[in-house]
């Protein structure tokens, strides 16, 4: 599994780092990023290639329960009635850090928005052997 302690706080300080960073659809670098492409950047400055897409990040990742999240978990979310669409970087206390949406800027947010809780559809984790 990945070791929570070394680079799950890597990832989540990677993205951190990135909050104020315009949304840019398709945007997997600092010039803008969309909510996989974040995920994909703050994985890849720990040497870890992942793909690109919500759809490629489900089928890479293993589920893992909410009470159970770590640092760098990805966490999902149904946006316009699509099932798990949009995908955030999970920071430990209940937040995330994600790529919202045209317009937006990326930032941190928490499960204690009721959107948030409304739209959470699951975790997952990426098992690195």
């Amino acid at each position: 599994p990945l070791p929570e302690l070394r680079d799950g706080y890597a990832i989540a300080r990677t993205a951190l780092a990135l909050r104020g960073i315009p949304y840019r659809l398709g945007g997997t670098d600092p010039s803008g990023f969309d909510c996989s492409g974040l995920v994909q950047y703050s994985y890849a400055r720990v040497g870890v290639k992942l793909p690109h897409g919500t759809r490629h990040l489900l089928q890479v990742t293993q589920p893992v329960s909410r009470k159970n999240l770590k640092r760098g978990d990805l966490v999902f979310f149904t946006q316009e009635g699509k099932r798990s669409s949009h995908v955030a970087l999970y920071l430990g206390g209940n937040r995330f850090v994600h790529a919202p949406s045209s317009g937006k800027k990326v930032h941190v947010a928490g499960f204690n928005d009721a959107y948030w809780q409304r739209h959470f559809t699951e975790a997952r984790r990426l098992e690195i052997d």
